[in-house]
């Protein structure tokens, strides 16, 4: 097994634990953890890049490390009350229904594209910000209310690229439906 993909088997390894802080409240040290994943993630990409080690299973391992940890964080969270449980509710089942429709697309043979979007990318970066952000506050005692402005944007951009998506997909297989 190569470096890259055995630091995103440890970023994989570093979810129990990263849930296990949060759940007992010891924030600082789940954020470290996070922290330590986040750069396990830079790494692994670097690495692979520079000494041209893209594995197959690089590229399945890579973004499901990334959605098991930031999936995770939310459920962890909206458990113990920090999130509400309606975006966690948004975020897994937008999530969910996508992984389905790749899913779907794979068994019936049908091309897709599923390299990311900007919106895509925009999405990640504003939910990873927001569970930072919610086990900061939380760490230094402080009320995640004052994070609406980032959770009402989070949940928008969210909706909008779940939307984009679905509607990518669904250009997709009806240009290619349309051609056969």
């Amino acid at each position: 097994m190569n470096i890259p993909n055995s630091l995103t088997i440890l970023r994989i390894l570093l979810i129990p634990c990263y849930i296990g802080l949060l759940v007992y409240g010891r924030f600082d040290e789940a954020l470290i953890v996070l922290i330590v994943a986040g750069i396990t993630d830079a790494l692994d990409g670097a690495i692979a890049r520079v000494t041209n080690q893209h594995t197959r299973l690089g590229a399945v391992l890579d973004p499901l490390a990334d959605k098991l940890l930031l999936t995770s964080g939310f459920i962890t969270l909206s458990l113990i009350h920090l999130i509400p449980s309606w975006v966690t509710i948004l975020v897994v089942s937008r999530d969910l229904i996508l992984m389905l429709g790749t899913v779907v697309a794979h068994v019936t043979e049908s091309p897709i594209d599923i390299t990311p979007t900007f919106l895509g990318k925009g999405t990640t970066l504003l939910q990873l910000s927001y569970v930072v952000m919610v086990i900061f506050l939380s760490s230094r005692h402080m009320d995640p209310a004052v994070l609406l402005p980032l959770l009402f944007g989070m949940v928008s951009v969210t909706l909008v690229s779940g939307l984009h998506y679905l509607y990518r997909g669904y250009r997709h297989t009806s240009a290619t439906g349309s051609s056969a």
